[in-house]
């Protein structure tokens, strides 16, 4: 899928830049070709900051998303969601940072969801990078409580599991 929306800017590698920046912070664009987030608006020129880039390429991609009819479907509905890695420890959580063999591999977050369950832990939220849109994607999971050693233990002898962080 990611391929498929990159194509579309395979010319223009700094348009190519905004598309991920706002994909991967779920911002919307809408008819008009702002940008924002519900019903805030986010300037282009942050943006610009932010992607390295020019505000006019800002411009530029949201022009081609508007009229684009994936492109545009795809950036009026996209979301961003509170991502609760690094305020879990001050909430009482526990954190889980899987580094997988083979971020494509099926069945990862089922293996190591069926060993946190079968530990008495509950799940509160699962975070998996796209190894598509990611260098070296991680799944991160928060529980409800500190993750117990003999669980870090038995997720690391999942084959589909190279490395673990607990925090």
């Amino acid at each position: 899928m990611w391929q498929t929306l990159l194509k579309k800017f395979e010319k223009y590698p700094a348009q190519a830049k905004v598309l991920k920046l706002l994909f991967e912070r779920g911002f919307q664009v809408n008819k008009e070709g702002k940008v924002t987030s519900g019903s805030i608006e986010i300037a282009h020129t942050q943006l610009a900051k932010e992607a390295g880039v020019d505000r006019r390429v800002v411009d530029a991609t949201t022009k081609t998303i508007i009229s684009d009819e994936l492109l545009s479907r795809i950036f009026r509905n996209v979301h961003s969601i509170p991502f609760l890695r690094d305020v879990a420890p001050s909430l009482g959580l526990g954190v889980i940072i899987i580094i997988p063999e083979d971020a494509a591999d099926v069945g990862i977050l089922a293996e190591v969801a069926g060993l946190i369950s079968g530990s008495k832990v509950s799940i509160r939220q699962a975070v998996s990078d796209d190894p598509y849109l990611t260098d070296n994607p991680r799944l991160t999971i928060i529980t409800d409580k500190k993750v117990p050693g003999e669980l870090v233990d038995k997720i690391l002898e999942l084959p589909s599991v190279k490395g673990v962080s607990i925090y």
